[in-house]
């Protein structure tokens, strides 16, 4: 065979070879993963479930997170992964599903990023790994949410439909909404197959707006707040002089004469439903799909804070339509409120039949004006109300409102309660119930609990008010007309304001001459409020110390005793809470040398601080405890923090190479609260120089290390017993 007539069959047989499967499938190509950025929120991408691709250290950032597992939509995605384990602070690919809103977001923390707690939002989000499933494609970019409204003139707008013709290949197509000032809109061509975006869209056809229909959200104005521009008369406490009690003198006022209620524990009216629906006689159309969001005739802000329609009105009204790519909504608003003033409040309201309509309206007002300086928000201070008499009753929680203009119309409408005034029942009840995670207690804001007071309370305060403080909450009194000479005879329980306060340094407490100067404390109050370096009683037991641990490393120890002493540590600093603004940890291992195994603040979250413990090695050698106290002094003490209590916990079981004495008594003498446990041959005299007084409550001795855990509660109950005992000036 020629040398041409080789060549000819080999590119015949090329040919062939390249065409033989026309059918055939080709190699799937690769799914191709759009890149973010750290602050990137799931709100701002308008795409019901997508992959990206997160970059590195995205938890130094400290973009917000809202929620646990389930996150709202303002959330950075990033950092959402990253709380949910999806992703390590390295980075990585990242799926994530949009679904409806939650009604309350929980925070927590988890794997280095602290999620916030919210109330509720429109949508909400879910993050997983980014492994997509055999079969699935996400979309290869991104589609964002416009940031400026699209608005319409009222001059008989049309809105066409204009649907792409699909392709035997392609998905389902998008359809695709173009609205236009003119009557009529000319068809879109467009060659690219379209993608697939998976939002609910009316169905196709001409929707014409109400002409001259703007709809907006009035703020309310209480019609209560001439009370304070009226001059009062005479006290009305004075009108009254015959006692049917003489326990509570001044609790005479006859019941008015309306119906008294038929009251109930709990919420007592469901969240007002006309805050969220436009004034009477507003229109608007209705699309075809009946979808409830559809009829909502606001822009869609599922992707941004739900308070941006709170704020009363808001023009031009903008055109009504289903999410789209061409539908531009309000810029968002990423913080409310003065986040300066970051705090968890209750308000104590005086419900009781001895206040009277008039001051009752009064108190009303005062609390409008109080919600109106101190600017809620979700970034800043939350407030909710408690109305006491006999018993108290929840009027709305911290999560039901999140700014000062849907309060205004909220406080308006409390009727009161009547009754007695027992206030004791009211502090039990807001420790017990009001400041949870159900309720919309944030966990990193402060609690505050400011009572208000007609005269004085009709039962005991003091221990009720005792047990508020030891949870952390701070108590302000707000004392109205309170007992002058002659009323004393009839108070429950003299000082009730210092029993229960927070402090007794007069920072906590109010005293006002008349309900016509209660106006001018809504200033003060709020400033103090505010003040959160000063809200001691934030600070617990459990949150507010710096614990050295000086552990003896000897020979005489051994390492299966050695792992013993690391479990008791770790099981006394599972009760704490751990993180820099709270309790922190640090351990020292001593023989005849120490050895700072880590110091305060190193390890900021639980969860590092116990694996750094287990990951202690044995030393094993001498034991020179006095030696390892003065190292303990140098190297932890001295770098503690002002505003936290230092105690040092020393664990060893045999005596000491050196003198103890010395060194104990200077840390004694830089306020040092020192507790000694001795294991079978510690020395007693040795534990008792160390410990500080009185040493029943401060040193402890087991006679073997697997008795260890029985003292742990007994530790824990003396450092919290120590703390709340401590003076209240």
């Amino acid at each position: 065979m020629s040398k041409a007539t080789l060549t000819a069959v080999f590119i015949a047989f090329l040919l062939t070879s390249s065409g033989a499967k026309p059918n055939g499938k080709n190699k799937k190509p690769k799914q191709a993963v759009p890149a973010i950025e750290c602050d990137m929120r799931a709100g701002k991408i308008n795409l019901s479930e997508f992959i990206v691709k997160c970059p590195a250290n995205c938890r130094e950032t400290k973009e917000k997170v809202y929620g646990t597992g389930v996150f709202a939509s303002i959330s950075s995605i990033c950092n959402a992964a990253i709380h949910s384990g999806v992703i390590t602070n390295s980075g990585g690919k990242v799926i994530v599903t949009k679904m409806a809103g939650q009604m309350i977001y929980k925070g927590s923390f988890a794997n280095g990023v602290r999620s916030l707690s919210l109330p509720n939002r429109r949508e909400s989000f879910s993050v997983s790994v980014g492994k997509p499933k055999k079969g699935v494609t996400y979309p290869s970019t991104l589609v964002f949410v416009p940031s400026r409204p699209t608005t319409v003139k009222t001059a008989s707008p049309v809105t066409e439909a204009v649907e792409t013709e699909p392709s035997s290949t392609a998905a389902p197509p998008t359809t695709t909404h173009v609205t236009t000032p003119i009557t009529t809109a000319p068809p879109i061509t467009t060659s690219a197959k379209p993608r697939v975006i998976n939002h609910r869209v009316p169905e196709a056809g001409v929707h014409r707006p109400e002409t001259g229909t703007i709809i907006r959200r009035q703020p309310h104005v209480s019609s209560s707040s001439a009370a304070f521009s009226r001059v009062q008369p005479q006290s009305e406490r004075k009108q009254h002089t015959a006692q049917s009690n003489p326990a509570f003198a001044r609790r005479d006022w006859p019941h008015p004469a309306y119906t008294r209620p038929d009251w109930f524990s709990g919420t007592r009216r469901p969240t007002d439903s006309s805050q969220s629906v436009p004034n009477t006689g507003s229109k608007w159309s209705r699309m075809s799909t009946g979808d409830p969001a559809a009829l909502d005739p606001r822009p869609d802000n599922t992707e941004y804070e739900y308070q941006l329609y709170n704020f009363g009105q808001y023009s031009p009204a903008p055109e009504h339509k289903p999410p789209s790519e061409t539908s531009s909504p309000v810029p968002e608003v990423l913080s409310q409120g003065d986040s300066n003033c970051k705090v968890d409040i209750a308000f104590l309201m005086d419900g009781s039949w001895s206040i009277g309509k008039r001051r009752f309206e009064i108190q009303k007002d005062f609390l409008v004006g109080v919600s109106q300086v101190i600017n809620v928000g979700v970034a800043g201070p939350m407030m909710g109300i408690i109305q006491y008499g006999d018993d108290p009753v929840t009027e709305f929680s911290l999560k039901h409102f999140s700014s000062s203009i849907d309060l205004t119309p909220a406080i308006s409408k409390i009727v009161q309660k009547g009754g007695l005034s027992n206030v004791g029942k009211a502090l039990s009840y807001i420790n017990k119930h009001f400041f949870s995670d159900a309720n919309g207690n944030r966990g990193g804001a402060p609690n505050v609990a400011v009572v208000l007071v007609d005269g004085w309370p009709t039962d005991e305060v003091e221990e009720a008010s005792r047990l508020a403080r030891e949870s952390g909450i701070n108590i302000f009194f707000v004392t109205i007309e309170g007992p002058d000479e002659n009323e004393k005879q009839n108070v429950v329980e003299t000082n009730f304001v210092d029993k229960a306060v927070c402090r007794t340094n007069g920072f906590f407490s109010f005293p006002i001459m008349s309900w016509f100067a209660l106006r001018k404390a809504v200033q003060p109050l709020v400033k103090r409020v505010c003040d959160t370096d000063r809200l001691v009683c934030s600070k617990t037991c459990l949150n507010a110390n710096d614990i050295a641990f000086v552990i003896d490393g000897s020979s005489s120890v051994g390492t299966g005793n050695f792992r013993t002493v690391l479990q008791f540590v770790a099981n006394v600093t599972q009760e704490f809470e751990i993180s820099d603004t709270d309790t922190r940890v640090g351990i020292v291992q001593y023989t005849y040398e120490q050895r700072l195994e880590f110091a305060f603040g190193q390890y900021n979250n639980k969860a590092d601080l116990l694996n750094a413990i287990k990951r202690i090695n044995y030393w094993s050698g001498g034991t020179s405890t006095g030696a390892a106290i003065t190292f303990a002094a140098d190297q932890l003490f001295s770098k503690s923090k002002p505003n936290k209590r230092k105690i040092m916990i020393v664990i060893t079981d045999g005596r000491s190479y050196d003198d103890v004495r010395a060194p104990a008594l200077a840390v004694h003498r830089k306020g040092v609260i020192a507790y000694s446990i001795g294991i079978a041959w510690a020395a007693q005299d040795e534990l008792e120089y160390i410990a500080t007084d009185p040493d029943r409550d401060h040193s402890f001795f087991v006679d073997e290390f697997d008795n260890l855990y029985k003292y742990v509660p007994k530790i824990i109950h003396n450092i919290c017993n120590e703390f709340n005992s401590q003076p209240r000036n």
